[in-house]
C-alpha cells in the first residue's frame, strides 16, 4: 500500500530492501560510535608505559571510580579464571584506588577527570582502548562490581572456553547479571574492608522472575527482573535494570560497544541468547555465564547519596532520585523465594546459566 508524505508518494521498504536499509543504518551507528571513541580517547592520560599484552592473554577492560574495597578480590577472582592483564580507566578516584592499581604489575592504568555520562557512561573510553589493545584477542569487559562466573568454574578456565568457542566459530558469550543481596537489610551487616570476599556478605539471589524481549534490530534479548525490579520497579517495569550483558568478545577492528556491555555492533555479536534465563529449554548449544553483581554491599548507601548528587549514571538523573533514595534507606531484599548462592551448577539447574554444548 502506498503512503503519502507532504504530497509525495512512496512504497514502504520490504524484504531485502528493508534489511539493506537497516544494515546501512547500523553501519552508520557503529562508525559514529568509533568516531566518538577516538575523540574521547583524548580524555585518557596513561599512567605508565603502553601495555604489551602477552600472546594468548585474555585482557579485562573496565572503568572504575572509588572501588578500593572491591578491587583486591575482583582482581584475584579474574586472575584465577585465566583473565588478565587488566586495562583500566580510573575516572577520578579519590579513595586510594589509583595507588592500589598502580601497585599491581598486571594492571595498565589510564586516568581521566572527564564526565562519565558524557562518555556514554564509559563506553567511548572502553571502545577506544578495546580498539587499540584488544583487537584480535578475546576480551573481557566488566564493571568492578561484577564477577564472571562461567560454566565449569574452578575446573576449566577462560582459555579452555575461548578455545572451544574458536573451534565453533563463536565470537561472543552472553551472561545474566545476577543481583546478589545480603541476608539482612542493606547496610545492616558488618563493614566491608578491602580484600574481603563480597560473596560472603551477599549470599542471596532471586532464582526466578526474569523476563525477556527479543529486539529484532540488534538481534538481542533484553532481560529484566531480579530483586531491584521486584522492589523498585513494579509500577514501571520498563525502567528496571537491564540484566543481559556481553562480557566476553573476540574483538575485531571495527567492533563497538553500544550500550555499556549490554549490546555491541556488528549485531551478530548479540545473538547469544537461546531462551530467557529461568525458562525451560532443551538442547541448548551456546554457553551462557553469570555476572555475580555485588552492587549491594554495605557502602552502597553512602555511594548512592554521592551518585545522586553527581548525576553521572543515568540519561535522566533526576528521574532516578527515588531509586537512589530507596537504596540510601537500606532496603531489605529478602522474600520467600530468596535462595542462597551455592555455585555455577546450582545456577545451571535453575536455568540461569548453561554450559550448552561445552560439556
Amino acid at each position: 500500500m502506498r503512503r503519502r508524505v507532504e504530497g509525495a508518494t512512496y512504497e514502504p521498504l520490504r524484504g531485502a530492501a528493508r534489511e539493506a536499509a537497516l544494515a546501512w543504518k547500523l553501519r552508520w551507528r557503529r562508525l559514529h560510535r568509533l568516531r566518538d571513541a577516538r575523540h574521547s580517547g583524548r580524555d585518557l592520560v596513561p599512567l605508565g608505559a603502553p601495555p604489551r599484552l602477552p600472546a594468548g592473554a585474555i585482557p579485562v577492560f573496565a572503568v572504575v571510580r572509588d572501588e578500593i574495597e572491591r578491587l583486591p578480590h575482583w582482581l584475584e577472582w579474574h586472575r584465577r579464571i585465566g583473565a588478565g592483564p587488566f586495562v583500566v580507566v580510573d575516572n577520578g578516584s579519590s579513595d586510594g584506588t589509583t595507588e592500589l592499581l598502580l601497585g599491581e604489575e598486571d594492571v595498565h592504568l589510564w586516568r581521566t577527570e572527564a564526565s562519565y555520562r558524557a562518555s556514554r557512561f564509559g563506553v567511548d573510553w572502553l571502545n577506544h582502548l578495546l580498539r587499540r589493545h584488544g583487537t584480535g584477542r578475546w576480551c573481557v569487559v566488566l564493571d568492578a562490581d561484577e564477577l564472571l562466573l562461567a560454566p565449569h568454574h574452578g575446573v576449566r578456565d577462560l582459555r579452555a572456553l575461548t578455545t572451544w568457542l574458536d573451534g565453533r566459530g563463536g565470537r561472543s558469550m552472553g551472561a545474566l547479571m545476577l543481583d546478589l543481596y545480603p541476608d539482612a537489610p542493606v547496610g545492616a551487616g558488618p563493614a566491608f574492608a578491602p580484600g574481603d570476599d563480597p560473596l560472603a556478605a551477599l549470599t542471596l539471589f532471586d532464582p526466578d522472575g526474569y523476563r525477556g524481549t527479543r529486539q529484532r534490530v540488534l538481534r538481542n534479548l533484553w532481560i529484566q527482573g531480579g530483586p531491584r525490579d521486584r522492589l523498585f520497579h513494579r509500577a514501571a517495569p520498563r525502567r528496571a535494570p537491564t540484566l543481559n550483558k556481553l562480557p566476553l568478545v573476540r574483538w575485531r577492528k571495527g567492533d563497538a560497544l553500544v550500550n555499556s556491555a549490554h549490546t555491541a555492533l556488528p549485531r551478530g555479536l548479540n545473538d547469544v541468547w537461546e531462551r530467557v534465563p529461568g525458562t525451560p529449554a532443551q538442547d541448548l548449544a551456546r554457553p551462557v555465564a553469570a555476572l555475580l553483581h555485588t552492587k549491594l554491599l554495605p557502602m552502597i548507601r553512602a555511594r548512592s547519596a554521592i551518585e545522586k548528587a553527581r548525576g553521572e549514571h543515568f540519561h535522566d538523573p533526576l528521574g532516578h532520585d527515588g531509586y537512589y533514595d530507596a537504596l540510601i534507606a537500606g532496603p531489605d531484599f529478602r522474600h520467600g523465594g530468596s535462595l542462597a548462592l551455592e555455585g555455577w551448577e546450582q545456577l545451571e539447574r535453575l536455568g540461569l546459566i548453561t554450559r550448552g554444548a561445552w560439556t
